[in-house]
């Protein structure tokens, strides 16, 4: 099929933006010129392109590689919730990816309609930085549990540990408990004011119970947590990470020495 790039650009104009032009970028390729940004005021990098015989539109990996400069894009790659939600924007628009290229072919020339869905897919995909207090917290612990394991075999590992003798009603949970060791670690997860109260009197009851360990707590950010919240909690707990996502090697690194 020959194009005709005028009467594609005026396609794609009518069903998105007036501001939409096309450039042309090598044989059988073209950008796309858009008025659509990210939030650092970079626009969406999209190409028209012919790939085995069928146009499609495509990203070339810019739009996860723009994503990872405020998130760990790792995690899109494993199962949890961010993964779940980019798989199903790719499904229900009809995106495909491979290599962190996102691409949409191009079916009965519809050019417009194709465009269409794909603007609305990246832009649902950059939103991935901007989830929800609910969805970020089911995050962090999804993130602390898959640090934890690539720190630690599994076999000395249990996660949502609670006290077998003193708390059969498992009401104070330790979010992962570290084996093999005279003394046990406990690891705490906390993304906000009322974990941390929550840590605090687990960390007191164990304490009343005479339960040896030592703690670990990992906060989300720091910073977000009450002043006087943390002053109460820093009486009791032992080590503590300001936030998970910018001490990972840190936090990697003292595991280590606490198991060998």
């Amino acid at each position: 099929m020959a194009l005709n790039l005028s009467e594609i650009e005026s396609k794609l104009k009518d069903k998105i933006s007036r501001e939409i032009s096309l450039g042309e970028e090598g044989i059988n390729r073209f950008r796309i010129f858009n008025p659509y940004e990210f939030d650092d005021g970079d626009h969406f990098s999209i190409f028209l392109k012919k790939e085995n015989g069928n146009w499609i539109f495509t990203d070339e990996a810019h739009t996860i590689m723009h994503l990872s400069y405020d998130m760990d894009v790792s995690a899109l790659k494993k199962e949890g919730t961010r993964q779940k939600i980019l798989t199903n924007i790719i499904a229900n628009f009809g995106l495909e990816e491979y290599d962190g290229s996102l691409s949409i072919k191009i079916d009965n020339e519809d050019f417009g309609g194709a465009f269409y869905n794909y603007i609305h897919a990246l832009i649902k995909i950059t939103d991935l930085s901007y989830l929800s207090k609910e969805i970020v917290r089911s995050t962090f612990y999804e993130d602390f549990k898959d640090l934890i394991s690539e720190s630690v075999p599994q076999e000395r590992l249990t996660f949502s540990y609670t006290h077998p003798d003193y708390d059969k009603e498992g009401k104070y949970v330790v979010d992962c408990r570290i084996n093999g060791m005279p003394k046990p670690v406990f690891l705490f997860a906390i993304p906000n004011d009322s974990k941390c109260k929550d840590v605090m009197i687990t960390m007191y009851l164990f304490e009343k119970w005479g339960v040896k360990y030592h703690s670990v707590s990992i906060f989300e950010d720091q910073e977000q947590i009450n002043r006087r919240v943390l002053a109460q909690f820093s009486d009791i707990g032992e080590k503590q990470f300001s936030a998970l996502l910018s001490n990972k090697e840190r936090i990697k690194s003292y595991l280590s020495e606490q198991i060998a």
